[in-house]
């Protein structure tokens, strides 16, 4: 896959204060506009959290659809069919959308304004933002198109992964055998380690969150929950995350760093896993789920040198050079055959407001 980033004219996030805005008391809002614009062209963001130092912004590459650049920074809902449902949660919804103009599918994430500003997230959308933009880095992390904006929403314009996420997976087959595990947590590792040398943890590092491309690679998807510049010995405190997948750390109210990434305290100890599973396998799983993060594996000695990963090629696999060990079955690149029936089996739609 080409990764090489280039600059493009369609849309980026801007977080701005609005001082008239007098009905909240956060008097602040997300707008959307164009990077084409001279006077947009390396803006840096305004009001970053915690007092860190604002991130300057990454401009998209070129989208891979042919759209003249003149109208590249033109798009809204409307020059997309929206055609099922993919995920729905507080945040809004996830769709399956048509480019018009060209037969692409897309997966568009729609977030409702007014629940972004309810819940106090707007910084998080900013940080998905940032992250999504550094994303076409590299070939395990979802990569954004496009976002633009309606009254009521803000949309994401995101690569279809139609291969579906690893919980769909693994409850179709009940268990990864050891090979097809190994693949996935070294892709997995090669993305959260990219992430980690660009200063960001992730925080919410799931089966949910990991999708499969049509040839079967990995492809880090939701980065509402990243933390930026975390770099050296900076740590954070903030606690966050999926409840069954929360690091011991975050759950006495420590400060963190990127050792959060490689733990789960769900997990149970070593005298109440299988039987069968490999000594290779316990063997890493003890060492990721210590409770003390400066003794766990990925802080106390380098995650890839583990006997599990002994058959791995890290340079192929970084170059998507080594064959999946399971190809999703797609059969059109509209196919969500891959996806939960209980969104796809929805209606697809926004507010009556955003379509007119």
């Amino acid at each position: 896959m080409n990764t090489t980033k280039t600059m493009c004219s369609v849309s980026i996030l801007e977080y701005q204060r609005c001082e008239d805005w007098k009905t909240c008391d956060r008097k602040r809002t997300l707008w959307l506009v164009s990077p084409s614009l001279p006077e947009y062209q390396g803006i840096s963001w305004d009001g970053p959290a915690d007092g860190e130092p604002p991130m300057p912004i990454v401009p998209e590459p070129e989208p891979t659809y042919a759209v003249p650049r003149k109208e590249q920074h033109k798009f809204t809902i409307d020059n997309f069919i929206l055609h099922k449902m993919l995920g729905k949660g507080s945040f809004g919804k996830v769709f399956l959308a048509e480019l018009k103009s060209t037969g692409q599918f897309f997966a568009v994430k729609a977030l409702q304004k007014d629940v972004v500003l309810m819940d106090d997230d707007v910084e998080c959308t900013m940080v998905e933002r940032r992250v999504l933009s550094l994303a076409w880095e590299h070939p395990f992390l979802t990569h954004l198109y496009c976002t633009f904006q309606t009254k009521e929403n803000l949309f994401f314009v995101m690569e279809y992964l139609n291969g579906g996420d690893l919980m769909f997976h693994i409850q179709n087959c009940h268990k990864f055998d050891s090979h097809r595990s190994t693949f996935y947590a070294a892709e997995i590792i090669c993305g959260l380690q990219f992430l980690h040398s660009k200063g960001i943890i992730y925080r919410d590092l799931k089966l949910d969150n990991i999708l499969l491309d049509i040839e079967g690679h990995i492809k880090i998807a939701d980065f509402g929950m990243c933390k930026e510049n975390m770099t050296g010995e900076m740590r954070t405190s903030t606690f966050c995350g999926t409840p069954d997948y929360i690091a011991p750390e975050i759950l006495l109210g420590q400060k963190y760093g990127t050792s959060r990434n490689s733990s789960n305290p769900s997990v149970p100890t070593t005298p109440f896993y299988p039987r069968w599973l490999p000594k290779d396998s316990r063997d890493i799983l003890v060492k990721l789920f210590v409770r003390e993060p400066e003794r766990r594996l990925g802080v106390k000695g380098n995650v890839r040198q583990h006997s599990f990963f002994r058959e791995v090629d890290w340079t192929a696999l970084e170059n998507r050079q080594v064959d999946p060990p399971f190809r999703p079955t797609v059969s059109s690149p509209s196919d969500c055959s891959n996806f939960d029936k209980e969104f796809i089996n929805e209606k697809p739609r926004l507010s009556c407001a955003d379509r007119t």
